[in-house]
């Protein structure tokens, strides 16, 4: 069984910094892409970033050069360092992870974490 577990949310003030980490644990083979998704009160999930196996990053427009997602494939584990917070950053963070799980020719498929609350407020 795999499981992602988040952590290093919270609350804090408008400019303000927060790390959020996630560690993947379970009879994992390889994790290919890792990623964040965030999701606010009355709306869809959305990308924040992700990072693949090579380190190729991508996010999403309204978080470029604020966040920087990096990952320590040794530790199955994938940081979100979010600086320069606005309240609409808002929302429940989710952890993603796109792994292959048991052998090489095992089962691949997309596994989320239980989600983490940032709040950015004055």
């Amino acid at each position: 069984q795999v499981q992602l577990v988040e952590s290093g949310g919270g609350g804090v003030q408008p400019g303000g910094s927060l790390r959020l980490s996630c560690a993947a644990s379970g009879n994992i083979v390889i994790i290919y892409t890792m990623g964040w998704y965030r999701q606010a009160p009355g709306k869809q999930r959305e990308l924040v970033a992700t990072i693949t196996s090579c380190d190729s990053t991508n996010y999403a427009d309204s978080v470029k050069g604020r966040f920087t997602i990096s990952r320590d494939s040794a530790k199955n584990t994938v940081y979100l360092q979010m600086n320069s917070l606005k309240a609409e950053d808002t929302a429940v963070y989710y952890c993603n992870a796109d792994l292959r799980r048991d052998a090489l020719w095992g089962a691949r498929d997309h596994y989320w974490g239980q989600g983490t609350q940032v709040t950015v407020s004055s």
